[in-house]
């Protein structure tokens, strides 16, 4: 078989990269492995994908070369996006700090793009593994569980190792070695943090307890957002968003009163209810068994008559400034994205298109470009699925 542009992966950026080429009259061809197209894009946003969000700029996202994404994501934007979603007649809406999701079910998305791929010519092959790639004349020869298959262009868009359980796979990562790509050190990223020893023990009979607010810190990085306790650590969208920066050994800090000046506000409540104890006033301002817990493993709780200014000055520079000693991630079982991947300086960040091998490109999350929670990698997807199909 003989195609123009064979895409290999049928997730976000490949289905985009196809209807990108294809409306250029070009012929496609998309395979990938698993039984079905999107299934990470039918699993975010709880069901409803939040396919992108209205605050994207380069800032927000993690690479090696924190220059590379501004090109793509500069010419084609979220607005271009909201543009194809409103053609669909899809609803949605801002959910919190720009985040736009589905306001039924992220099988819209993935209806939209098949919609415009079957518009655009495109032909899909799910259930079809890709087995041997080599470097010809012409182009490429690929060898696939459906037979050989000649293309001039050769798209990887097979994503990153994140939820193994949905297919993810390092093929992407070997091709670009075959093709003398440096592929940068990769790790789970967006994921929650585990705790051990005695760090677990002081938590681990709070799983489900929540805090809507918290804002978590990294050295000079810092989200504010929701924090869960977990069975085996601590999770929530403060602690997804920290994940990226963290690694093991750094010093990870939470404000777990991120609205109120703490030992000025403790300091007034001793004036105002002498006889209540600490644990009842702080279990007024975060989850009472929270609040109980603190009082038995780090302070102790007396009514507040009984404490001097300075000791409720330290403890709200302690609630201000909570060391929590993480040993590690979920990895990528529970990762949403993964950090590292094909390096940027083999790419053009014009077109996707390697630097050594004319007619091979790299797209999506098999790039070191990972983005925030909230949107971000998927506004990748589209951006680098774009610009490689405006050329492939």
């Amino acid at each position: 078989m003989e195609t123009d542009v064979l895409i290999v992966g049928a997730g976000a950026a490949g289905l985009m990269c196809a209807i990108a080429a294809g409306q250029r009259g070009r012929r496609v061809l998309v395979v990938d492995h698993a039984n079905r197209v999107g299934k990470k894009i039918l699993m975010s946003g709880g069901g409803r994908c939040n396919f992108t969000n209205l605050g994207v700029t380069p800032t927000q996202y993690l690479s090696a070369n924190p220059h590379f994404a501004k090109s793509a994501l500069a010419r084609y934007t979220p607005w271009d996006f909201i543009a194809l979603v409103q053609k669909h007649g899809i609803a949605y809406h801002e959910k919190e700090l720009g985040q736009l999701f589905c306001d039924d079910s992220s099988k819209q998305i993935v209806r939209m793009l098949l919609d415009e791929c079957e518009a655009a010519g495109v032909t899909i092959e799910t259930s079809c593994d890709v087995k041997r790639v080599r470097k010809n004349d012409g182009g490429f020869s690929v060898t696939t569980a459906r037979g050989e298959v000649q293309a001039e262009s050769l798209v990887v868009a097979c994503g990153g190792l994140s939820i193994p359980s949905m297919g993810a796979s390092g093929f992407g990562y070997e091709l670009a070695r075959q093709f003398g790509h440096e592929v940068l050190a990769t790790r789970a990223g967006l994921v929650p943090l585990t705790l051990s020893g005695k760090h677990q023990e002081h938590y681990q009979d709070l799983a489900g307890v929540a805090l809507p607010a918290v804002e978590t810190k990294v050295g000079r990085q810092s989200f504010r957002a929701g924090l869960l306790f977990t069975h085996r650590g601590i999770s929530g969208p403060s602690i997804l968003q920290i994940s990226s920066y963290w690694q093991p050994g750094d010093d990870l800090r939470l404000d777990l009163l991120p609205d109120i000046e703490a030992g000025a506000w403790l300091v007034e409540q001793r004036a105002v209810r002498p006889l209540a104890e600490l644990k009842t006033v702080l279990g007024d301002v975060m989850p009472k068994r929270l609040a109980q817990r603190l009082c038995e493993r780090w302070f102790e709780s007396r009514p507040m008559r009984q404490y001097r200014e300075a000791e409720l000055s330290q403890i709200g520079d302690q609630l201000k400034a909570w060391p929590i000693t993480a040993s590690g991630t979920e990895g990528y079982r529970t990762a949403e994205v993964t950090l590292g991947g094909v390096d940027t300086r083999g790419l053009s960040s014009c077109t996707m298109q390697s630097k050594h091998v004319p007619g091979l490109y790299f797209i999506g999350e098999v790039v070191d470009v990972t983005g925030w929670l909230g949107g971000y990698n998927f506004q990748w997807a589209w951006a680098s699925g774009q610009a490689a199909g405006e050329v492939a």
